[in-house]
């Protein structure tokens, strides 16, 4: 075979999920030369499964007290806000806001130790009652007798935030789908990665790769060699119900669980309709259910919870199975931190997962921080032109499951 063209540059980021694009968009703002493959879809996986909640740890201390996993995550309500209003690290204007609030609601039955703890000067500044006159529609029915509050969190439409992080880089974003591929390492025991690409034969050499595939990472320390960072799958079995209901929900509902009962997003559908996308322990329990019976129980949900609510005999229901791909924690306790470092065979791969949407940011500067301690600076060079098509943007489950 004949020797492949060489093209050197700083990174090589493996992954177009929102890890993924918001990772090109960090380090190319700090001057680095970076290019993003994807073998499947942008936001395919995990990142067009979320339910687009960028939150501040509120529902991590349900169990009464601040906990690490909500004190890690604190600020990124603001955050986010900046870079949505153009004034923050990345402009993401073209991103399109679902809801300025997330809600917690409690049924009658729940108890008064979450509501207790809820008004707490702890959270002073973070969550707040709602006064009846300023609930949303839904929650100003006369059925609604329990309590409710607002958070400092928002949410986002997931397909908008994908489209808006990979605008301003359609130089840098090629798809790998149908291209052969093979791992090779330079003299120095630098990895690299050749592509048989239409045009011919390319060898990338990146100064690092960095591996933001979510699940795909276990395929990727697989084909390196590495044992180490090791990565869990925490499946859910998320539901979701296509209707004309005129009024958004977005919230938890607060139950005598230490997490929430029931966490309800909002999604548009087109032609008059909207899909509520439901998570929380119905999702975490549903696992391993026939998705049958997953849906006949999230409707006995909603009834109990929401029971002034109807949805239409013509609702269209759907489940999904999703893994969180997250570092391995012990006993497969949920991280409470982005995570990234480098894998343990020889080479130049950093191992990354933001271990939940709303830290993407705080993932960027890892990565940043660990380049920068091994001495990868940007050095100045072009971005190189690759002969790929971009990938596509990934369909919303609701897209694959309804749409002809």
């Amino acid at each position: 075979m004949s020797t492949p063209a060489s093209l050197r540059f700083d990174i090589a980021i493996l992954g177009g999920g929102v890890a993924g694009l918001w990772l090109l968009n960090d380090l190319r703002r700090r001057g680095y030369s970076v290019l993003l493959l994807e073998t499947h879809a942008l936001g395919g996986g995990q990142s067009i499964a979320s339910q687009g909640m960028i939150h501040g740890g509120i529902k991590y201390s349900l169990a009464g007290a601040l906990s690490g996993a909500s004190e890690a995550i604190a600020a990124m309500p603001d955050y986010w806000r900046r870079c949505l209003s153009g004034a923050g690290d990345l402009d993401l204007r073209q991103a399109r806001v679902l809801s300025e609030h997330f809600y917690l609601w409690s049924s009658n039955a729940a108890g008064s130790r979450v509501t207790t703890f809820l008004a707490s000067r702890a959270l002073r500044g973070r969550v707040d009652a709602v006064p009846a006159a300023e609930r949303p529609p839904l929650f100003r029915e006369p059925a609604f007798q329990g309590s409710l509050y607002r958070l400092v969190d928002l949410v986002l439409d997931v397909p908008s935030l994908i489209a808006a992080l990979a605008a301003p880089w359609p130089d840098a974003i090629f798809s790998l789908a149908d291209v052969p591929q093979r791992w090779a390492r330079a003299a120095t025991g630098a990895l690299q990665l050749e592509l048989d690409t239409p045009d011919g034969r390319l060898c990338l050499a990146p100064a690092a790769f960095v591996c933001a595939a979510g699940a795909g990472n276990e395929t990727l320390l697989a084909e390196l060699g590495a044992s180490a960072p090791a990565m869990q799958r925490r499946p859910l079995q998320q539901i979701f119900v296509r209707h004309r209901y005129p009024h958004a929900l977005h919230g938890h509902c607060l139950g005598r669980e230490t997490t929430p009962r029931l966490t309800v997003s909002s999604h548009p559908a087109g032609a008059g309709e909207q899909v509520w996308y439901l998570g929380g322990t119905l999702a975490e329990e549903g696992v391993g259910m026939a998705p049958a019976a997953l849906i006949e129980r999230a409707r006995r949900e909603l009834a109990e919870l929401l029971p002034w609510v109807a949805l239409g005999a013509d609702a269209r229901w759907g489940t999904l199975a999703i893994d969180r791909a997250e570092p391995r924690q012990h006993g497969l306790l949920r991280p409470d931190q982005a995570f990234a470092d480098w894998a343990d065979c020889p080479g130049n791969a950093l191992i990354a997962w933001p271990t939940k949407l709303t830290l993407c940011p705080n993932l960027a500067a890892q990565v940043a921080a660990r380049l920068a301690a091994r001495g990868i600076a940007p050095r100045g060079g072009a971005t190189p032109a690759l002969p790929l098509p971009p990938p596509p943007l990934a369909a919303t489950p609701w897209q694959e499951a309804f749409d002809d």
